[in-house]
């Protein structure tokens, strides 16, 4: 098994920035892929961004392509969200993936999955 604790999540500005984390522990070796999805209220859950763990090519949903940036060192992974907007308010939530697939864009795809984070941003 794998678990991840995602963390810095907080309140901010429209147009500014905020940084969060997710550790992973556990089986480490066994990651394939991390994501980050988010889900805002009365809204399904959002791909946001998606890194290969070994490779480290990274992937981004169009709403935040240009704005955040995902990356990866030994057990942690990053979301680094620049360029801050409203509608980027949710919880967003860190998984973990074990296997190679084309669907790392979907929810199904990912094994394990964090308890979130609130990221509210104010106008």
């Amino acid at each position: 098994q794998v678990q991840v604790v995602e963390s810095g999540g907080g309140l901010v500005q429209a147009g500014g920035s905020l940084r969060l984390s997710c550790a992973a522990s556990g089986r480490t070796y066994s990651i394939y892929t991390m994501g980050w999805f988010r889900q805002a209220p009365g809204k399904e859950r959002e791909f946001v961004a998606a890194i290969n763990w070994s490779r480290g090519t990274t992937y981004y949903g169009d709403s935040v392509k240009g704005r955040f940036t995902i990356s990866r060192d030994y057990a942690k992974m990053y979301l680094q969200m620049n360029s801050l907007k409203p509608e980027d308010t949710a919880v967003y939530y860190c998984a973990v993936g074990l296997l190679g697939s084309s669907r790392i864009f979907t929810e199904g795809y990912y094994d394990y999955w964090g308890q979130g984070t609130q990221l509210t941003v104010s106008s």
